[in-house]
């Protein structure tokens, strides 16, 4: 039909017909990866002479449209210029110029362009009737707030114009799947966004845009770096292929600057010199992704300097100047990680940590932005990397005040930030009460995704505390000793620090932990099962056998240290499974686990609220009900929820009224998105994001329930899950078990630990002496106490 167009156009010399019917001729020749023939089309379209405004307008936005896909951004930037000047006054066609020309700004990361350009877009198609186009530009604007490092409002722009889109067809709906997968996997959800940017690939190829394939494959590349270096090149070695069969040279040159920062990572040697990578990226106006390969190119080179003794200066003699503060956070990070490898390769150890110091201070002003405990522990992972390296170079240093300094700054990645009273959300309360329901599984699954979402808009603080320093701790410490457990570089070493003294404490090879965790949990589970006498005793003796050579790997070597003080521990995530309280040395000494020593003695000092409790027992616990009637006796007026009174909407406003408050009810731990972790109530689940929504929080939560103690190690040594859900809450104490706990036993602890809160006895104190001595006869009551 376009070329029975064509020839009626050249018979009867219809020069605007002709130059229609040529214009979407070449868009096709380019789908059809011939873009050279595409833009010769155009270019004696352009040349016959004779157009209006108008159309020499619309050919000239095509032409520029092929340059940008074909990575050709300067090119086509000035051609969309050209197109604006023409069309102006043109309705739809002008704002399709608009629409197009900030894609290219977007390429170039001139932000404040691009959302300027989609702004215009939409106001014009919006004027002329357009719905779908108009929600197209505003998506494009929510994907320039995401690289302007703005990822919650990035998510609120995409959601609110998403329906509209995905309304509109497959192909559309793939294009927006892929740009909010991209968000999600900068905000650190790696499985989500991959799995979306793979089926948004997938519907590409399934309609032969071979060319939108590559362009979802370089994206998930580009964010697997971090992760899955390996797994990122092959994935942009592919998108590669796709972009060398569609000729499209400038997106070909991304995919192999991608690949090349893969091998980089990844710890290879990379098939190109960066250098020679980073000048044609740069000729194309994209300054960032030219600067993050020499980057990276310098990285290499000093990696390979300390295996070969070569020089860390680029062959070239070019030197990478400062990167400009308004530079993505990515490319401020990887300067700093950069100066700080050329710092320990000269032997300046200590200006190295200055430069990581630096680097993570920059990373906290920006994760501050956020409010969501979700979102502010996934985008931990951009500092992962420094936080990390800091803690190696401090267990290498052999110092104790570096050490315990770099043991603080790991375990802060998400808590340094101040939290925020999240502000009333009566959907997000509406979607979790839905939630609780019976639903089906892809109800399920959307229900999920919206709360996550809505969660997520809460706005940051702004402010970030300073990590403790040991002379300060000197100070405050009192009469604890702390004990920092550092699991780095290969290696197991304590700090162990009292008001008077610091000592680090070499423990050995980070592998002698290894078969020790590995099977910790399930015999801890087992063991809590009503098995029959002597298989029971077998069992139990076997896990005694476990707790005695952790805690002869752990505790016997910092006896002496410690005294009889009471303790406080910070240990790596690693460890995040062990019942402290069940190791020798440990039992029957008061052991608080907390989230650093900063986040303890921030609570430590404030006086403990304990006058009023609150007692809930859920469905199916088979001495629930009996556990809080005995355990509310030692308080006088506490509130009880037993049975059908046990709902979310109930519990939430007990828990907001009393100080202590005992959860008795099945728990549950969800390892794909902790927050989603919950208590069973009458109603259905009680979530970690429940906890965000209330409106005051206890001093002390009790969680009688199988394994909400346990947590998921996101990045570094951060952890998070129920307990972390009631920390970030503004809880002082939170006492859990990691692992399952048989009814009994909770029973009979519960009972004893409110006797002695009710006395004034602290948390920790309390449930020290609450805590049976474990022997093979009884199921172990792995009870920890958490600040």
């Amino acid at each position: 039909m376009l070329e029975q167009a064509k020839a009626a156009a050249i018979s009867t010399g219809d020069s605007a017909l002709l130059a229609r019917a040529e214009s979407t001729l070449a868009y096709m020749a380019a789908d059809e990866s011939d873009l050279d023939d595409a833009l010769g089309l155009l270019d004696r379209a352009l040349a016959a002479g004779g157009l209006s405004h108008e159309v020499r307008g619309l050919m000239l936005q095509q032409r520029a449209t092929l340059l940008r896909r074909a990575g050709r951004t300067a090119e086509a930037l000035f051609t969309f210029g050209e197109a604006i000047e023409a069309l102006q006054g043109r309705g739809s066609d002008l704002a399709d110029a608009y629409l197009n020309r900030g894609t290219a700004y977007l390429d170039q990361h001139d932000l404040e362009s691009a959302v300027n350009d989609f702004s215009a877009a939409a106001v014009n198609f919006r004027a002329e009737g357009d719905d779908v186009a108009a929600a197209m530009a505003d998506h494009n604007r929510g994907y320039a707030l995401f690289l302007a490092g703005d990822l919650v409002g990035a998510l609120e722009v995409m959601a609110d114009c998403y329906d509209v889109q995905a309304a509109a067809g497959p192909l559309l709906k793939a294009v927006c799947d892929a740009d909010r997968a991209e968000v999600l996997m900068a905000a650190g959800l790696t499985r989500q966004g991959g799995e979306m940017l793979r089926q948004a690939a997938e519907a590409y190829g399934s309609k032969k845009q071979r060319q939108r394939q590559g362009e979802a494959e370089l994206a998930l590349a580009s964010h697997l770096l971090a992760t899955d270096p390996v797994e990122a090149d092959r994935v942009a070695r592919s998108a590669l292929g796709w972009f060398e069969e569609a000729r499209a040279t400038g997106l070909a040159l991304r995919a192999r600057a991608v690949a090349f920062e893969a091998a980089v990572t990844a710890g290879h040697d990379p098939s190109e010199d960066g250098e020679a990578l980073a000048a044609p990226l740069e000729e194309q106006g994209l300054s960032w992704a030219a600067l993050r390969v020499r980057l990276q190119a310098r990285l290499a080179r000093i990696r390979s300097a300390e295996n070969a003794g070569l020089p860390t200066r680029p062959a070239s003699g070019r030197v990478i100047g400062p990167v400009p503060p308004e530079a993505p956070i990515d490319i401020r990070l990887l300067e700093r990680e950069l100066r700080a490898e050329l710092a320990v390769a000269a032997g300046r150890t200590a200006s190295g940590l200055r430069e990581l110091r630096a680097g993570l201070d920059d990373f906290h002003l920006w994760q501050s932005s956020f409010g969501s405990l979700d979102l502010q522990t996934n985008v931990s992972g951009h500092g992962r990397t420094l936080a990390r390296r800091g803690l190696e170079l401090a267990v290498e240093s052999g110092e104790t005040d570096v050490l315990f300094e770099w043991s603080e700054r790991s375990r802060m990645l998400a808590s340094r930030v101040q939290p925020v009273r999240p502000p009333s959300d009566p959907q997000l309360a509406a979607d979790l009460a839905e939630l609780r329901g019976e639903v089906t599984p892809e109800r399920e699954a959307e229900l999920r995704e919206q709360i996550r979402q809505r969660a997520w808009r809460v706005k940051g603080s702004g402010q970030v505390s300073d990590p403790i320093s040991l002379p300060e701790l000197h100070e405050r410490i009192g009469g604890h000793a702390l004990v920092a457990y550092v699991v780095a570089a290969g290696r197991l070493v304590a700090v162990v620090a009292t008001d008077d003294a610091a000592t680090r404490i070499d423990l050995g090879d980070q592998a002698a932990l290894g078969s020790l965790l590995g099977g910790l949990l399930p015999d801890l589970d087992v063991a809590a099962t009503d098995l029959p006498g002597p298989l029971g005793v077998a069992v139990r003796s076997d896990l005694t056998v476990r707790l005695q050579q952790l805690s002869d790997l752990l505790v016997a070597p910092i006896l002496e240290r410690i005294g009889d003080r009471p303790v406080v521990l910070t240990p790596s995530a690693v460890l995040a499974a062990v019942p402290w309280t069940l190791l020798s040395g440990f039992t029957g000494r008061p052991v608080t686990v907390a989230q650093s020593a900063t986040a303890w003695l921030s609570r430590a000092h404030t006086p403990l609220r304990t006058a009023a409790a609150g007692f809930v027992a859920g469905p199916r616990v088979m001495r629930a009900a009996d556990e809080v009637a005995k355990s509310a006796t030692a308080w006088s007026g506490a509130h009880l929820l037993t049975g059908s009174d046990a709902t979310a909407a109930a519990v939430s406003a007990l828990a907001a009224e009393v100080d202590v408050l005992h959860l008795a009810a099945h728990g549950h731990h969800s390892a794909d998105n902790p927050l989603f972790s919950g208590l069973e109530l009458a109603d259905g689940t009680w979530y970690g994001y429940d906890i965000d929504g209330l409106s005051a929080v206890p001093d002390v939560v009790l969680l009688s329930a199988c394994e909400v103690g346990r947590s998921t190690i996101r990045w570094g040594e951060e952890l998070i899950g129920l307990v972390g859900a009631w920390l970030h809450a503004g809880a002082r104490a939170v006492i859990a078990s990691p692992a399952v706990v048989a009814d009994e036993a909770a029973y009979d602890v519960f009972s004893r630990l409110h006797g002695a809160l009710a006395k004034g006895l602290a948390p920790a104190e309390a449930l020290a002496e609450a805590l049976p001595v474990a022997t093979a006869d009884a199921p172990p009551a792995p009870f920890v106490c958490f600040s």
